[in-house]
């Protein structure tokens, strides 16, 4: 019996077929880096205070009926109060002035019972004015991305399994089709209940979309293509997308409008219906020969090869057709002992790794007081870390690479801690004792030690980037065709939850600063250690059926080594 790879490597691996597929479903990928993101903009919070307004006042008691609060330090309007306005319109009638006449702080506040004014300085409007989400709705705001987030979740576990029973093409653009319509139905949400069940249902749209144009891209391509796309292609894909959002909502600072504009380019995507093929893998483990040979005949015309008349004889086929006659669902990822414990270290690192990637994507969003500028940095920085994984999967095994990543995550998260908060002032005096004749220098040195907690921050949501893109390609060889897409759906399920929490992580930092950073490490440390009991995949063949996963090599846990009758080892081929 010949692997799949060795049967089709008539075709090549770099043919016009596979380059097809391969930017084909590159493009399908960008608008997730559009929908991952777009609440940044979306659910952003205008600055704003009450409105003042059909009322006959001096201008000094119209420049005086919002009270100057203290924030961080700062001195500003108050958002959610005013000053009376029966009491100020009094006042201002009988000819008082404030702050000489009458002290402003003895004067009764009241809440914006006449709505707020949203500056629009940055936005013309988001969902947060258009709704007014503020003050005692402030709440409403974070749970918006919830929602989003919660669908993406549903999205992971739903197309994982219904991809494998009906197809990976189908579900491919099914979920393209729900990002489309509801991302263009948002700018009909008439309320704010409204626009969150849209947003819910665009939600499940978006992680369907990436679940099954990984596996569909990891099936089809074979050898060091199918690791280019699994790593490098699908990443630099979300990458693309999510930098050409800033530069959208930068012209289109309207929320309706942007939603509207980042609907359109689904659309585009309706011709590649009749250019994406089906896996023939999956057409393989359900029995359906005739397809998979069609799909790979055409793709010899495309290449300029010469199909054999036979193509799957001797590919296992007949063992395929009995299986294609199972169904198999999530339970099966938990019923024999070893790929219950691949499934669940696969879904706490998975975990881990998305929980630290959103909690510091949305953290170092505020490297900028532009948050068109802060959104494109950030995803700017994720490039050389997508580079970084494609080239750990080509040269590295999986499991090096993945323990790895989580160290090298870890360890600037810890030492963040131990960067004194007025590094500058400290840099100065080293400076000055030093050398008391650089003081030329000193602004320059001072300024750049004053980077280093951004700087080890960055470097940890380098490593995070590097190891959340290497568990996509992970994730999809280790389990067998017939179980693969719904393998992917559920540990991206329960990486979605990190999703989900991230936001409410980093608002423990408001109790300790410090915080949210020695949780992230402590997480990454833990998910190292037990990413040391997974099996390897590196430079072997994606297992056909659940007998050629049980064979694969791992290191054996003490908690979970059972008496079990050794499976006889088949050879398999050692190529990618």
């Amino acid at each position: 019996m010949r692997d799949y790879a060795e049967t089709i490597g008539f075709l090549g691996q770099w043919g016009r077929f596979q380059q097809i597929v391969f930017f084909s479903l590159v493009a399908t990928i960008m608008p997730n880096g559009f929908g991952a993101f777009t609440l940044v903009f979306l659910t952003d919070t205008p600055s704003h205070h009450c409105l003042v307004s059909g009322i006959n006042l001096t201008e000094d008691w119209r420049k005086s009926v919002i009270p100057i609060k203290e924030v961080d330090g700062k001195q500003e309007l108050s958002r959610c109060s005013r000053y009376r306005l029966d009491v100020v319109r009094n006042l201002s009638a009988q000819g008082y002035i404030p702050g000489r006449d009458v002290n402003l702080t003895d004067l009764e506040e009241e809440g914006c019972v006449d709505g707020w004014s949203y500056s629009k300085d940055i936005y013309e409007s988001t969902i947060v004015s258009e709704f007014d989400l503020v003050c005692s709705n402030q709440w409403k705001q974070p749970f918006t991305s919830t929602v989003f987030f919660v669908g993406g979740l549903l999205g992971s576990f739903l197309s994982g399994q219904l991809s494998d029973r009906y197809g990976r093409k189908p579900v491919l653009f099914a979920a393209l089709a729900l990002q489309t319509v509801f991302t263009f139905a948002q700018v009909f949400s008439g309320s704010w209940i409204m626009f969150l069940i849209i947003l819910f249902i665009n939600g499940l749209g978006q992680m369907s979309n990436f679940v099954a144009a990984l596996v569909l891209g990891s099936e089809v391509l074979t050898g060091k293509v199918r690791v280019l796309y699994s790593s490098l292609g699908t990443c630099l894909g979300f990458a693309i997308g999510y930098m050409i959002l800033p530069l959208l909502a930068y012209f289109l600072r309207d929320w309706k409008s942007l939603s509207l504009a980042l609907s359109l380019p689904c659309v585009a995507y309706v011709p590649f219906w009749w250019l994406m093929p089906e896996s023939p893998r999956w057409l393989l483990s359900r029995g359906r020969v005739e397809e998979a040979e069609a799909i790979i005949r055409t793709a010899a015309k495309w290449n300029k090869v010469q199909a054999p008349r036979i193509i799957f004889e001797d590919c296992g086929t007949e063992k395929m057709q009995t299986h294609s006659k199972e169904h198999y669902n999530v339970f099966d990822l938990l019923r024999q002992s070893s790929m219950r414990a691949t499934t669940l270290i696969l879904c706490f690192v998975l975990f881990t790794m998305i929980v630290g990637y959103y909690s510091l994507s949305f953290n170092t969003a505020q490297l900028h007081e532009n948050p068109y500028i802060s959104c494109f940095i950030s995803a700017v920085v994720e490039i050389p870390a997508y580079i970084s994984s494609w080239m750990a999967l080509l040269y590295l095994p999986r499991r090096l690479s993945v323990i790895l990543t989580l160290v090298f995550g870890a360890v600037p998260l810890y030492l963040i801690q131990l960067v004194p908060d007025d590094l500058s002032n400290l840099a100065l005096l080293i400076l000055d004792l030093k050398n008391q004749n650089q003081n030329s220098d000193s602004d320059s040195d001072s300024l750049d030690l004053s980077n280093l907690a951004l700087a080890l921050e960055m470097l940890g949501k380098y490593s995070i980037t590097t190891g959340s893109s290497l568990m996509f390609a992970y994730t999809a060889e280790l389990y067998p065709t017939v179980l693969r897409n719904t393998a992917t759906g559920i540990s991206n399920t329960v990486s979605r939850i990190g999703s989900c929490i991230a936001p409410l992580l980093l608002s423990l930092g408001m109790y300790y600063k410090y915080l949210p950073y020695i949780i992230l490490g402590s997480l990454a440390v833990v998910a190292a250690f037990a990413a040391l009991f997974l099996p390897e995949s590196f430079k072997k063949p994606l297992p056909e059926t659940i007998e050629q996963m049980q064979r694969r090599e791992r290191v054996k846990c003490p908690c979970l080594t059972r008496n079990m009758t050794p499976v006889p080892v088949v050879p398999m081929d050692s190529s990618l």
